[in-house]
């Protein structure tokens, strides 16, 4: 299985995007349990507009810059391995395969399409992130915390702003597929 060079730049490129984009947002709010990002917004983008292995490889890069010590991440440490113990990390683990599910639904590109695979993407990363949090949050932290209110913290707050990101994600790369000319596989 061979990887182009156009894939690996367009990769490089959202794995870049999603970094600055994290350092800029992290600047203007307090530290709480799951920050506000734009790293879904990033993650719907790039796997609208990118193949499910080059979408994939874009998060995965993310992450790992993030684990070698990068201060990439929204919330402090900001980076290295300990951020594994942060309670949101686990919707960063979410988010490659997220990217690959929503970027191979993708058959045209319908805006319906792209809103149900964009909504995939969401499912996706909240099945592990979600958990990820709960374990983190009761075996880790250890912390009396039920399931229910993990989903009132870790969701709630946050799945209107997603689906809002996801909407703005269809229409620019609907635009930005136009004007860039960038052709997907479509499977």
């Amino acid at each position: 299985m061979k990887i182009s060079t156009r894939e690996i730049v367009l990769a490089a490129m959202f794995t870049a995007i999603m970094c600055v984009l994290t350092i800029m947002v992290r600047v203007f709010q307090p530290v709480v349990v799951i920050p506000f990002s734009l790293q879904p917004l990033v993650m719907l983008l790039a796997a609208y507009l990118l193949s499910p292995r080059a979408a994939f490889l874009s998060m995965l890069a993310y992450l790992l810059l993030g684990l070698i010590g990068l201060p990439v991440f929204s919330s402090p440490p900001y980076g290295g391995p300990a951020y594994a113990l942060v309670p949101s990390f686990g919707f960063l683990l979410g988010f490659a395969p997220a990217a690959w599910v929503q970027s191979r639904l993708i058959k045209n590109t319908g805006l319906l399409n792209f809103i149900l695979a964009g909504l995939a993407g969401i499912i996706t990363y909240n099945a592990i992130g979600l958990p990820y949090m709960y374990l983190i949050l009761n075996f880790y932290l250890k912390s009396s915390i039920d399931i229910l209110k993990v989903i009132e913290i870790g969701f709630v707050p946050f799945f209107a702003l997603d689906l809002a990101k996801m909407a703005v994600a269809a229409l620019l790369a609907r635009e930005l597929s136009r004007r860039l000319d960038i052709k997907r596989a479509l499977t």
